[in-house]
């Protein structure tokens, strides 16, 4: 499998340290409000990803953070406190809102079918093993105390920016947005492993140290959380590609300054989901849920289609048009999967075979998602048997995610059981017989005549389908 690495810049094949076996890390939600679309469309990506790796036979581990700290979620954060900020808008304590928004988060994902990873750990049950890596990197002379804080030292490593050419200049204070001067770091882009100073004004969680009574950086969390369930190498990490720098910058500077040797060699990163204003951000106050898609009628199976649709290497534009045509798209093909369920005969072993290997090449040239749909649009045009095309659907969709057989077969039930009035199918008759004589213009006014009615009609290769709207 070829997977772009965003530390080389190019794909590679991908390989694990033990054969057989994936070790996978993600940067799971900071938990003080619900997780917008375009936090979830990276989390969609990483999802096939899991699920693709596990149907080429790999034995994954997969292992998700949970930052219910609040200022773990950029070094930009100043004077607020997101997880007591969202306490005080609830009037909940803090680990009240950080239990209902991760409840909140993995009910999201259920919609979606995001696969829970095997190992979930909130930040706040390893602060020991935080202190643990903290204290050693003192000791080996990779980080210092200043005005009360421990800071990590980036002029120890031969190499900082290990995914980015960034430029000195750029690292000045004001040109990175909300980010205040700090005159405790020895260099710019130094930053911080534990707060005894607090950036707060009302800092709520803090917890003992040898370095006073505080709590830890933004950084440190990813790094322990990863050693402490995979040990001291990782095979792939992923994230959203906002936290390339300077999140997974950080999280490689000190977990192999700590280990002494590399830490993870495979980096996978989702672009962004943009609006027509830009990226989608909670900090803007505009973004939209799961939960708001749902109450304007959008089923999540069209949003997670809408994702699939792209390259999880290109931003993602989201207008409600383009969400209508993919909830368009996803009820057709539904439609066209409906009418193959219905087959009780075997599958052709070797024709499901030749028609998988379309799909296996599309997703093993880096996860490529919108290829793999084209190729099952393909198999529904093929002039293999309705159980076959089934059976290839089937065992795509396992990776894909998308209920479509499941919901194919609840489709064609539907319509086994509804009652057709007769005006209905008089109009149904009458407008075959319009086809037949080539008129249609009539066919055309009878058909938005059932569609008056309540009922939908096309044209399939089986015949005409009458479905209700």
């Amino acid at each position: 499998m070829l997977l772009y690495n965003s530390l080389s810049r190019e794909k590679e094949e991908f390989r694990t340290a033990e054969p057989g076996k994936v070790k996978m890390y993600t940067c799971g939600p900071t938990v003080y409000h619900y997780a917008h679309i375009g936090n979830l469309r990276t989390y969609i990506m990483e999802d096939v990803l899991d699920k693709y790796l596990r149907a080429s036979g790999y034995d994954v581990l997969r292992i998700m953070n949970i930052t219910d700290v609040g200022h773990l979620t950029s070094d930009g954060d100043t004077g607020d406190d997101k997880m007591l900020k969202g306490a005080k808008r609830e009037h909940k304590t803090v680990m009240e809102i950080a239990a209902y928004y991760t409840d909140a988060f993995f009910a999201d994902c259920r919609k979606l079918n995001i696969k829970k990873p095997e190992v979930v750990q909130p930040a706040t049950g390893c602060i020991d093993d935080f202190i643990r890596v903290i204290q050693s990197l003192l000791e080996k002379g990779y980080a210092y105390e200043a005005g009360g804080n421990v800071y990590f030292d980036t002029s120890k490593l031969e190499q900082y920016y290990r995914f980015h050419d960034f430029r000195e200049e750029d690292l000045e204070v004001g040109v990175r947005e909300g980010v205040e001067s700090d005159e405790n770091k020895r260099n710019k882009a130094d930053f911080v492993l534990w707060f005894t100073k607090s950036k707060f004004d009302d800092q709520e969680l803090k917890w003992e140290s040898p370095w006073g009574l505080g709590y830890p950086g933004w950084h440190i969390e990813c790094s322990c959380i990863s050693m402490k369930y995979a040990g001291e190498t990782l095979d792939l990490h992923c994230g959203g590609i906002d936290n390339v720098f300077p999140h997974h910058t950080n999280e490689i500077a000190q977990s192999e300054a700590y280990l002494g040797h590399t830490w993870c060699p495979h980096w996978f990163h989702v672009l962004h989901l943009n609006t027509t204003s830009g990226k989608m951000s909670k900090s803007k106050g505009e973004f939209l849920t799961v939960s708001l898609l749902e109450e304007k009628g959008y089923d999540p199976m069209a949003y997670r289609f809408f994702c699939l649709q792209s390259h999880y290497r290109k931003s993602l534009v989201f207008t409600w048009e383009n969400l209508d045509n993919a909830q368009a798209a996803y009820q057709k093909l539904i439609s066209k999967i409906a009418p193959l369920t219905a087959s009780e005969e075997p599958a052709d072993e070797a024709r499901k075979a030749e028609l998988l290997a379309g799909f296996r090449e599309a997703m093993d040239n880096d996860l490529n998602t919108a290829q793999a749909i084209t190729v099952l649009y393909d198999v529904l045009k093929s002039d293999a048997s309705a159980a076959t095309k089934c059976a290839c659907i089937a065992e795509m969709d396992t990776v894909l995610s998308l209920n479509l057989i499941e919901n194919a077969k609840k489709q064609l039930a539907e319509k086994e059981t509804q009652e057709i009035p007769e005006a209905v199918k008089a109009l149904v008759e009458a407008r075959a017989e319009a086809r037949k004589a080539k008129d249609f213009a009539k066919a055309d006014a009878l058909r938005d005549e059932i569609a008056a009615l309540g009922f939908a009609i096309r044209e399939t290769r089986q015949g005409t389908e009458l479905t209700k709207i």
